[in-house]
């Protein structure tokens, strides 16, 4: 019976936290605010990156808190289900649903707000971590998807590093690294070309104006 509540328990916190994830943010607030879907525009990412470099740094910093906010929720069920296990399995669950949302026609992100929403309710010094890998590669080659998926390879390397050592961080880990690292696979195509785009925000105040 206890082996049984588990498994409840498990697919309860995988499958909230797969439609917690679905729900996108980028895709909802540039319906709503300018009419028009991200998936449109741009690269085509229903992400943060994408939303600021199409409608403003405003539009994106929202994306981010409310990517980050769904993904907060989405590991905190899992965690009041099954303790460790549970948030590790609801943080992987909440990445695939936020990169395949079921309400979205299964065009999401790519994974990148969420991991590092789950690193900063895991252990605020891992996503500290994370943050400053992000910016040190950012402020050197100016290319959002390589900061991006530096941060991912580091993924693994930030969990040893603060000590979550047991099997289910470390396979999230393994999971975010592999995961991640896929969803950028045309972006790491023209990283080698040399024909990614560097990052640049839609200026908020041209778009006041």
């Amino acid at each position: 019976m206890e082996k049984q509540m588990s498994v409840l328990k498990f697919c309860l916190a995988v499958i909230a936290a797969y439609l917690l994830g679905s729900i996108s943010v980028a895709v909802l607030l540039t319906k709503k605010q300018y009419k028009q879907d991200v998936r449109g525009c741009g690269s085509g990412n229903a992400g943060a990156t994408n939303v600021a470099r199409v409608f403003g740094m405003k539009a994106g910093v929202i994306t981010f808190i409310g990517d980050l906010l769904k993904t907060a929720a989405a590991v905190t069920v899992g965690g009041l289900l099954l303790g460790e296990t549970g948030k590790c399995a609801a943080a992987a669950a909440c990445l695939i649903g936020h990169c395949y949302p079921v309400f979205f026609g299964f065009r999401g992100g790519k994974g990148v707000t969420v991991s590092a929403a789950v690193a900063l309710v895991l252990d605020v010094r891992f996503f500290l971590f994370l943050v400053a890998v992000f910016f040190l590669v950012f402020l050197a080659a100016r290319t959002v998807s390589v900061s991006s998926v530096s941060c991912a390879i580091a993924y693994p390397v930030g969990m040893l590093l603060f000590g979550h050592t047991a099997l289910a961080p470390m396979l999230l880990s393994a999971f975010v690294t592999v995961f991640v690292i896929f969803l950028h696979r045309a972006n790491i195509k023209r990283i080698l070309s040399g024909t990614e785009p560097k990052f640049k925000a839609k200026n908020d105040r041209a778009e006041r104006r």
